[in-house]
């Protein structure tokens, strides 16, 4: 999904030619008519995210720099690009001052505008994953740090956000990759406990002999090799969060001791021989049925209750594919900084194709195809070459997709007037090109043609450049091509006077 970029201008043919030329930079434009407007859109919660603000100076109710006064007293840390007709030097330091990120003139080129709207927000992204990862590793991780667009995900986040506000018992459900440590500690970190221990204990990884010892501790001497002391994890998040990770793979022995420590407020260690007060929150997760289990005697059912209080359930990858692309540029950027490279973003071809894949093994999986990515890349920009096991998947090899033809029941010319040029997709999809007429007439080469570049430009976002380059051919030829087809950047004069701008840079 690409960046929100919100265009606030009182002018409506202005308004209506940025937005079209911030639709073709390959951005999702949103429009309001003023700066109040702008000020009541960004501050509904329920309104979309938006990602950068070009912000008109003069404008009749509340103008440019009211917006930003209003902005920073809101706290609002989205990037604003100010732009006005009247580029003096006054007018650009009063705007800086205020919080604005960048400057342009009117009318604003369509290269101006895309190097100004790249460099804010891969400031933004880098500066918030910074300040994320800061709060990540001193334990005030947040709900509102969780990166989504998924109204799925926001519903879980906002029932997330409810259950920091006591110490009720959470279960987080969801697959395998999900994200269930990163919700548990969102809601550490939003809680009254945020400055206290949150501990994470994954009960899959623990042998069963040792169960026991891990959680509850035990006393030196306690058994064969127990030379020291050990305080266990109940004790050790007291007055936190202890986060028990796949407690369905917890065995039935230590499932009874687990019970009377969440009922008695108390854990027992091995070979001790009294019982340790602690005062520890909950969160448990797992990526089983645990109804089922219970069912079939796998897990107690008393146990259950006692954990099934507050359940949450994340969704996988799959079924919330908006989250993709603000998930790869996060990735992204924090790879970059660790690993030293000059990766700023990700080409929309990526992208695209990112966001079809089913991702079985969901965001651990997304995460460590970008970290190569990144150590792949050459340049800043991650392109689809940088993901071939992807790519691979999403295109199969020409002797498969000949297979493939081969086996398809054999018809008319007639009744086959589609020829697929990605068999992956369905014969009704974009990625078609008709190569037969209604009256099962093979189409002339220049209609075909045209149908390919009208194709190309769309899904590259009227990047001319990048249409060039993938079609391989030279961006006067593009150029001219476009001049007979005159609705490949839009009908109307606002249209034409874009493509003639575009045309001449």
């Amino acid at each position: 999904m690409p960046e929100r970029v919100l265009i606030v201008d009182d002018d409506p043919v202005q308004r209506r030619l940025l937005e079209g030329l911030v639709g073709k930079l390959g951005f999702e434009p949103v429009v309001a008519t003023g700066g109040d407007a702008a000020v009541a859109l960004l501050a509904d919660p329920d309104a979309p995210a938006i990602d950068a603000v070009v912000l008109d100076l003069v404008m009749p109710d509340l103008d440019g720099l009211g917006v930003l006064a209003k902005l920073r007293e809101a706290g609002h840390a989205v990037p604003v690009i100010v732009q006005t007709a009247h580029g003096g030097i006054d007018n650009v330091v009063s705007a800086m001052r205020a919080g604005a990120v960048d400057f342009v003139v009117k009318p604003v080129g369509p290269e101006r505008l895309l190097v100004s709207l790249r460099n804010a927000l891969a400031t933004r992204a880098l500066a918030g994953e910074l300040s994320r990862l800061k709060r990540s590793r001193a334990g005030t991780l947040t709900v509102r740090d969780i990166v989504t667009r998924s109204p799925r995900m926001r519903a879980v986040l906002r029932a997330a956000e409810k259950a920091a506000a006591s110490t009720i018992p959470v279960l987080i459900g969801g697959e395998s990759g999900v994200g269930k440590e990163l919700v548990a500690r969102a809601i550490h970190g939003s809680g009254e406990r945020r400055a206290k221990p949150f501990v994470a204990v994954n009960c899959g990884a623990m042998p069963d002999t040792l169960v026991e010892s891990i959680l509850f501790g035990h006393e030196k001497g306690a058994f064969t090799g127990a030379s020291d002391r050990h305080l266990g994890k109940f004790v050790e998040a007291s007055g936190g969060t202890l986060f028990l990770d796949e407690v369905g793979e917890l065995p039935p022995a230590a499932q009874v001791k687990l019970l009377r420590a969440l009922q008695e407020g108390e854990v027992e260690p091995v070979g001790g021989r009294r019982a340790v007060k602690v005062d520890v929150r909950v969160i448990s997760a797992t990526n089983r049925d645990l109804i089922a289990d219970v069912a079939a005697g796998r897990f107690r059912e008393d146990l259950f209750y006692r954990l099934h209080v507050f359940p949450v359930t994340v969704p996988p990858l799959r079924e919330r594919a908006e989250d993709i692309p603000d998930l790869v540029r996060h990735f992204v950027l924090r790879f970059a900084a660790e690993e030293g490279r000059r990766v700023r973003r990700v080409s929309v071809e990526a992208l695209a194709v990112l966001s079809r894949h089913p991702w079985p093994g969901n965001v651990r999986q997304l995460e460590n195809a970008v970290f190569r990515a990144v150590v792949l890349a050459d340049g800043e920009e991650v392109g689809l070459a940088e993901f071939p096991q992807i790519a691979g998947a999403a295109n199969p090899p020409v002797d498969a997709a000949a297979d493939l033809a081969a086996n398809l029941p054999q018809t008319s010319p007639a009744e086959t007037p589609f020829v697929s040029l990605d068999v992956t997709e369905p014969p009704a999809g974009a990625g078609l090109l008709r190569l037969l007429d209604s009256d099962g007439e093979v189409r002339p080469l220049d209609e075909i043609e045209a149908e390919a570049i009208r194709f190309a430009v769309a899904h590259y976002g009227g990047q001319m450049s990048e249409v060039a380059r993938k079609l391989k051919i030279g961006r006067s030829t593009l150029y001219r091509k476009l001049d007979g087809l005159g609705d490949v950047l839009g009908d109307g004069a606002e249209s034409e006077a874009l493509a003639g701008d575009v045309a001449v840079r």
